[in-house]
Protein backbone atom coordinates (compact mmCIF):
# COMPACT_ATOMS: atom_id res chain seq x y z
CA UNK A 1 0.00 0.00 0.00
CA UNK A 2 2.92 2.37 0.62
CA UNK A 3 4.09 1.97 -2.98
CA UNK A 4 0.53 2.54 -4.21
CA UNK A 5 0.36 5.78 -2.22
CA UNK A 6 3.68 6.83 -3.69
CA UNK A 7 2.43 6.17 -7.23
CA UNK A 8 -0.78 8.14 -6.60
CA UNK A 9 1.26 11.13 -5.45
CA UNK A 10 3.54 10.95 -8.47
CA UNK A 11 0.59 10.78 -10.90
CA UNK A 12 -1.18 13.69 -9.18
CA UNK A 13 1.94 15.86 -9.29
CA UNK A 14 2.62 14.86 -12.88
CA UNK A 15 -0.84 15.86 -14.09
CA UNK A 16 -1.16 19.03 -12.03
CA UNK A 17 2.44 20.06 -12.75
CA UNK A 18 1.76 20.18 -16.49
CA UNK A 19 -1.34 22.34 -15.92
CA UNK A 20 0.58 24.54 -13.48
CA UNK A 21 3.26 25.36 -16.04
CA UNK A 22 0.70 25.97 -18.83
CA UNK A 23 -1.38 28.43 -16.82
CA UNK A 24 1.73 30.05 -15.37
CA UNK A 25 2.93 30.67 -18.92
CA UNK A 26 -0.52 32.03 -19.83
CA UNK A 27 -0.44 34.46 -16.89
CA UNK A 28 3.06 35.60 -17.91
CA UNK A 29 1.90 36.12 -21.50
CA UNK A 30 -1.21 38.11 -20.57
CA UNK A 31 0.32 40.27 -17.83
CA UNK A 32 3.71 40.92 -19.44
CA UNK A 33 5.53 39.98 -16.22
CA UNK A 34 7.87 37.67 -18.13
CA UNK A 35 8.48 33.95 -18.01
CA UNK A 36 11.52 34.28 -15.75
CA UNK A 37 9.63 36.35 -13.14
CA UNK A 38 6.71 33.90 -13.11
CA UNK A 39 9.21 31.06 -12.70
CA UNK A 40 11.05 32.71 -9.83
CA UNK A 41 8.02 33.81 -7.83
CA UNK A 42 4.90 31.78 -8.71
CA UNK A 43 6.16 28.36 -9.73
CA UNK A 44 9.15 28.40 -7.38
CA UNK A 45 7.05 29.20 -4.32
CA UNK A 46 4.35 26.64 -5.13
CA UNK A 47 6.71 23.80 -6.04
CA UNK A 48 8.82 24.46 -2.93
CA UNK A 49 5.88 24.22 -0.54
CA UNK A 50 6.49 20.47 0.06
CA UNK A 51 9.96 21.37 1.41
CA UNK A 52 8.33 23.95 3.69
CA UNK A 53 5.75 21.51 5.05
CA UNK A 54 8.37 18.77 5.51
CA UNK A 55 10.75 21.15 7.28
CA UNK A 56 8.19 22.47 9.76
CA UNK A 57 6.93 18.98 10.60
CA UNK A 58 10.51 17.70 10.94
CA UNK A 59 11.55 20.34 13.49
CA UNK A 60 8.30 20.19 15.47
CA UNK A 61 6.31 16.94 15.49
CA UNK A 62 9.05 14.59 14.27
CA UNK A 63 11.84 16.31 16.23
CA UNK A 64 14.25 15.51 13.40
CA UNK A 65 16.11 18.73 12.46
CA UNK A 66 18.58 16.79 10.30
CA UNK A 67 15.76 15.78 7.97
CA UNK A 68 14.65 19.41 7.64
CA UNK A 69 18.11 20.74 6.75
CA UNK A 70 18.97 17.71 4.63
CA UNK A 71 15.75 18.01 2.66
CA UNK A 72 16.30 21.69 1.85
CA UNK A 73 19.96 21.43 0.81
CA UNK A 74 19.41 18.12 -0.94
CA UNK A 75 16.58 19.70 -2.92
CA UNK A 76 18.87 22.54 -3.99
CA UNK A 77 21.34 20.03 -5.42
CA UNK A 78 18.61 18.00 -7.10
CA UNK A 79 17.05 21.11 -8.65
CA UNK A 80 20.35 21.95 -10.32
CA UNK A 81 20.80 18.45 -11.74
CA UNK A 82 17.39 18.83 -13.40
CA UNK A 83 19.18 21.26 -15.74
CA UNK A 84 20.99 18.22 -17.14
CA UNK A 85 17.63 16.61 -17.95
CA UNK A 86 16.42 19.81 -19.61
CA UNK A 87 19.61 20.03 -21.68
CA UNK A 88 19.15 16.44 -22.83
CA UNK A 89 15.52 17.09 -23.81
CA UNK A 90 16.42 20.30 -25.66
CA UNK A 91 17.24 18.59 -28.98
CA UNK A 92 16.90 21.50 -31.44
CA UNK A 93 19.42 23.74 -29.69
CA UNK A 94 21.54 23.45 -26.50
CA UNK A 95 19.62 24.65 -23.45
CA UNK A 96 22.30 27.19 -22.48
CA UNK A 97 21.91 28.90 -25.88
CA UNK A 98 18.13 29.18 -25.52
CA UNK A 99 17.92 30.45 -21.94
CA UNK A 100 18.08 34.12 -21.03
CA UNK A 101 21.26 35.36 -19.38
CA UNK A 102 19.01 37.21 -16.94
CA UNK A 103 18.89 33.99 -14.88
CA UNK A 104 22.47 34.73 -13.80
CA UNK A 105 21.05 37.34 -11.41
CA UNK A 106 18.92 34.75 -9.56
CA UNK A 107 21.80 32.25 -9.71
CA UNK A 108 24.17 34.79 -8.15
CA UNK A 109 21.80 35.43 -5.28
CA UNK A 110 21.45 31.65 -4.93
CA UNK A 111 25.20 31.30 -4.47
CA UNK A 112 25.13 34.01 -1.80
CA UNK A 113 22.23 32.42 0.12
CA UNK A 114 23.50 28.84 -0.06
CA UNK A 115 26.99 30.02 0.86
CA UNK A 116 25.57 31.87 3.86
CA UNK A 117 23.90 28.64 5.01
CA UNK A 118 27.02 26.51 4.50
CA UNK A 119 29.25 29.05 6.23
CA UNK A 120 27.00 29.14 9.31
CA UNK A 121 26.76 25.34 9.39
CA UNK A 122 30.54 25.22 9.82
CA UNK A 123 30.47 28.02 12.41
CA UNK A 124 27.84 26.16 14.42
CA UNK A 125 29.96 23.00 14.35
CA UNK A 126 32.80 24.98 15.95
CA UNK A 127 30.48 26.47 18.56
CA UNK A 128 31.04 29.95 17.12
CA UNK A 129 27.47 30.65 16.03
CA UNK A 130 25.67 33.76 17.31
CA UNK A 131 22.09 33.35 18.49
CA UNK A 132 19.19 35.73 18.95
CA UNK A 133 16.81 34.14 21.49
CA UNK A 134 16.33 30.63 20.09
CA UNK A 135 17.22 31.76 16.55
CA UNK A 136 20.57 31.74 14.83
CA UNK A 137 21.64 35.19 13.67
CA UNK A 138 21.85 33.73 10.16
CA UNK A 139 18.04 33.41 9.95
CA UNK A 140 17.21 37.15 9.78
CA UNK A 141 20.23 37.57 7.46
CA UNK A 142 18.82 34.90 5.12
CA UNK A 143 15.37 36.48 5.11
CA UNK A 144 16.72 39.97 4.37
CA UNK A 145 18.91 38.69 1.54
CA UNK A 146 15.96 36.73 0.13
CA UNK A 147 13.80 39.88 0.04
CA UNK A 148 16.61 41.80 -1.69
CA UNK A 149 16.97 38.99 -4.23
CA UNK A 150 13.25 38.94 -5.06
CA UNK A 151 13.09 42.71 -5.42
CA UNK A 152 16.18 42.80 -7.62
CA UNK A 153 14.90 40.06 -9.94
CA UNK A 154 11.50 41.77 -10.19
CA UNK A 155 13.01 45.15 -11.09
CA UNK A 156 15.34 43.57 -13.63
CA UNK A 157 12.52 41.64 -15.29
CA UNK A 158 10.17 44.65 -15.26
CA UNK A 159 12.68 46.67 -17.29
CA UNK A 160 13.19 43.85 -19.79
CA UNK A 161 9.50 43.17 -20.46
CA UNK A 162 8.20 46.76 -20.52
CA UNK A 163 5.63 46.93 -23.28
CA UNK A 164 5.76 43.16 -23.75
CA UNK A 165 1.99 42.65 -23.65
CA UNK A 166 1.34 45.24 -26.35
CA UNK A 167 4.23 44.14 -28.57
CA UNK A 168 3.46 40.41 -28.64
CA UNK A 169 0.40 38.59 -29.87
CA UNK A 170 -1.70 36.76 -27.29
CA UNK A 171 -0.53 33.14 -27.25
CA UNK A 172 -3.70 32.04 -25.42
CA UNK A 173 -6.58 33.85 -27.20
CA UNK A 174 -9.24 31.42 -25.92
CA UNK A 175 -8.19 31.77 -22.27
CA UNK A 176 -8.96 34.81 -20.13
CA UNK A 177 -6.58 36.03 -17.43
CA UNK A 178 -9.16 35.32 -14.70
CA UNK A 179 -9.64 31.72 -15.91
CA UNK A 180 -5.88 31.21 -16.10
CA UNK A 181 -5.43 32.45 -12.52
CA UNK A 182 -8.26 30.27 -11.15
CA UNK A 183 -6.96 27.16 -12.91
CA UNK A 184 -3.41 27.97 -11.82
CA UNK A 185 -4.52 28.12 -8.18
CA UNK A 186 -6.41 24.83 -8.53
CA UNK A 187 -3.39 23.08 -10.03
CA UNK A 188 -1.14 24.58 -7.34
CA UNK A 189 -3.44 23.18 -4.65
CA UNK A 190 -3.16 19.67 -6.10
CA UNK A 191 0.65 19.95 -6.26
CA UNK A 192 0.72 21.20 -2.66
CA UNK A 193 -1.49 18.44 -1.24
CA UNK A 194 0.33 15.65 -3.09
CA UNK A 195 3.71 17.19 -2.33
CA UNK A 196 2.98 17.47 1.39
CA UNK A 197 1.79 13.84 1.46
CA UNK A 198 4.86 12.53 -0.36
CA UNK A 199 7.45 13.04 2.43
CA UNK A 200 5.37 11.00 4.85
CA UNK A 201 5.04 8.23 2.26
CA UNK A 202 8.82 8.37 1.86
CA UNK A 203 9.30 7.96 5.62
CA UNK A 204 7.03 4.91 5.59
CA UNK A 205 9.08 3.47 2.76
CA UNK A 206 12.26 4.05 4.76
CA UNK A 207 10.87 2.10 7.70
CA UNK A 208 9.53 -0.68 5.52
CA UNK A 209 12.75 -1.03 3.51
CA UNK A 210 15.06 -0.63 6.50
CA UNK A 211 16.90 2.41 5.08
CA UNK A 212 18.90 4.76 7.32
CA UNK A 213 16.83 7.79 8.31
CA UNK A 214 19.57 10.35 7.76
CA UNK A 215 20.36 9.02 4.31
CA UNK A 216 16.68 8.94 3.34
CA UNK A 217 16.08 12.45 4.70
CA UNK A 218 18.96 13.98 2.77
CA UNK A 219 18.55 12.16 -0.54
CA UNK A 220 15.28 10.28 -0.89
CA UNK A 221 12.99 12.82 0.77
CA UNK A 222 14.78 15.62 -1.11
CA UNK A 223 14.16 13.77 -4.37
CA UNK A 224 10.51 13.26 -3.54
CA UNK A 225 9.85 16.86 -2.50
CA UNK A 226 11.63 18.05 -5.67
CA UNK A 227 9.29 16.11 -7.94
CA UNK A 228 7.07 19.19 -8.47
CA UNK A 229 10.09 21.15 -9.71
CA UNK A 230 11.06 18.34 -12.08
CA UNK A 231 7.57 17.87 -13.51
CA UNK A 232 6.87 21.59 -13.85
CA UNK A 233 10.21 22.44 -15.46
CA UNK A 234 10.09 19.57 -17.96
CA UNK A 235 6.49 20.47 -18.84
CA UNK A 236 7.47 24.14 -19.27
CA UNK A 237 10.32 23.15 -21.58
CA UNK A 238 7.99 21.05 -23.74
CA UNK A 239 5.68 24.07 -24.00
CA UNK A 240 8.62 26.12 -25.24
CA UNK A 241 8.75 28.22 -22.04
CA UNK A 242 12.49 27.75 -21.50
CA UNK A 243 12.92 30.79 -19.28
CA UNK A 244 10.05 29.73 -17.02
CA UNK A 245 11.65 26.27 -16.67
CA UNK A 246 15.10 27.62 -15.72
CA UNK A 247 13.62 30.40 -13.58
CA UNK A 248 11.66 27.83 -11.59
CA UNK A 249 14.84 25.95 -10.66
CA UNK A 250 16.91 28.95 -9.58
CA UNK A 251 13.88 30.50 -7.88
CA UNK A 252 13.14 27.29 -5.99
CA UNK A 253 16.67 27.27 -4.58
CA UNK A 254 16.23 30.85 -3.34
CA UNK A 255 12.92 29.91 -1.73
CA UNK A 256 14.40 26.71 -0.25
CA UNK A 257 17.13 28.57 1.64
CA UNK A 258 14.47 30.93 2.94
CA UNK A 259 12.72 27.83 4.32
CA UNK A 260 15.76 27.19 6.55
CA UNK A 261 15.07 30.49 8.33
CA UNK A 262 11.40 29.52 8.78
CA UNK A 263 12.42 26.10 10.14
CA UNK A 264 14.74 27.86 12.60
CA UNK A 265 11.79 29.91 13.87
CA UNK A 266 9.75 26.77 14.56
CA UNK A 267 12.69 24.92 16.16
CA UNK A 268 12.30 26.12 19.76
CA UNK A 269 15.14 24.21 21.56
CA UNK A 270 17.74 26.55 20.04
CA UNK A 271 19.45 27.56 16.78
CA UNK A 272 18.66 24.97 14.11
CA UNK A 273 22.23 24.56 12.83
CA UNK A 274 23.46 23.80 16.37
CA UNK A 275 21.39 20.60 16.32
CA UNK A 276 22.35 19.17 12.93
CA UNK A 277 25.28 17.29 11.41
CA UNK A 278 28.07 19.19 9.63
CA UNK A 279 27.77 16.75 6.71
CA UNK A 280 24.98 18.97 5.38
CA UNK A 281 27.74 21.41 4.41
CA UNK A 282 28.66 18.89 1.68
CA UNK A 283 25.32 19.51 -0.04
CA UNK A 284 25.61 23.28 0.49
CA UNK A 285 28.99 23.57 -1.20
CA UNK A 286 27.99 21.08 -3.91
CA UNK A 287 25.03 23.34 -4.73
CA UNK A 288 27.35 26.36 -4.86
CA UNK A 289 29.71 24.62 -7.29
CA UNK A 290 26.80 23.44 -9.45
CA UNK A 291 25.30 26.94 -9.58
CA UNK A 292 28.70 28.27 -10.64
CA UNK A 293 28.84 25.73 -13.48
CA UNK A 294 25.34 26.76 -14.60
CA UNK A 295 26.38 30.44 -14.61
CA UNK A 296 29.41 29.66 -16.77
CA UNK A 297 27.18 27.69 -19.15
CA UNK A 298 24.70 30.56 -19.46
CA UNK A 299 27.51 33.06 -20.14
CA UNK A 300 29.65 30.95 -22.44
CA UNK A 301 26.69 29.31 -24.23
CA UNK A 302 28.49 26.13 -25.38
CA UNK A 303 27.08 24.57 -28.55
CA UNK A 304 29.15 21.38 -28.49
CA UNK A 305 27.35 18.26 -27.25
CA UNK A 306 29.16 15.28 -25.78
CA UNK A 307 28.21 12.25 -27.92
CA UNK A 308 25.27 14.36 -29.19
CA UNK A 309 23.57 14.20 -25.79
CA UNK A 310 24.36 17.14 -23.46
CA UNK A 311 26.90 19.93 -23.23
CA UNK A 312 30.06 19.86 -21.14
CA UNK A 313 28.43 22.10 -18.51
CA UNK A 314 25.76 19.45 -17.94
CA UNK A 315 28.47 16.78 -17.64
CA UNK A 316 30.10 18.78 -14.85
CA UNK A 317 26.73 19.30 -13.13
CA UNK A 318 26.00 15.58 -13.14
CA UNK A 319 29.52 14.70 -11.95
CA UNK A 320 29.22 17.01 -8.93
CA UNK A 321 25.81 15.52 -8.17
CA UNK A 322 27.24 11.98 -8.19
CA UNK A 323 30.15 13.02 -5.95
CA UNK A 324 27.74 14.70 -3.54
CA UNK A 325 25.56 11.57 -3.43
CA UNK A 326 28.55 9.33 -2.77
CA UNK A 327 29.88 11.57 0.01
CA UNK A 328 26.49 11.72 1.71
CA UNK A 329 26.16 7.95 1.51
CA UNK A 330 29.67 7.43 2.88
CA UNK A 331 29.11 9.82 5.82
CA UNK A 332 25.41 9.23 6.37
CA UNK A 333 26.00 8.25 9.99
CA UNK A 334 27.46 11.69 10.72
Amino acid sequence: MVWVQFLVCVVAIGFAGVKLSRYGDAIADKTGLGGTWIGVIMLASVTSLPELATGISSVTVAEAPDIAVGDVLGSCVFNLVIIVVLDFLSRDEPLYCRASQGHILAAGFGIMLIGLAGFNLLLAAQGSGISLWHLGLYSPAIMMLYVVAMRSVFLYESELVEGFTEAEADAYPGLSLRTAVVRYIAAAAVVLVAGVWLPFVAKSLAVEMGWHQGFVGTLFVAFVTSLPEMVVTVAALRLGAVDMAIGNLFGSNLFNIGILAIDDIFYLPGPLFDAVSTTHAISAFSAIMMTGVAVVGLLYRPRTRIFKTVGWASIFLFAIYLINTYMLYSYREG
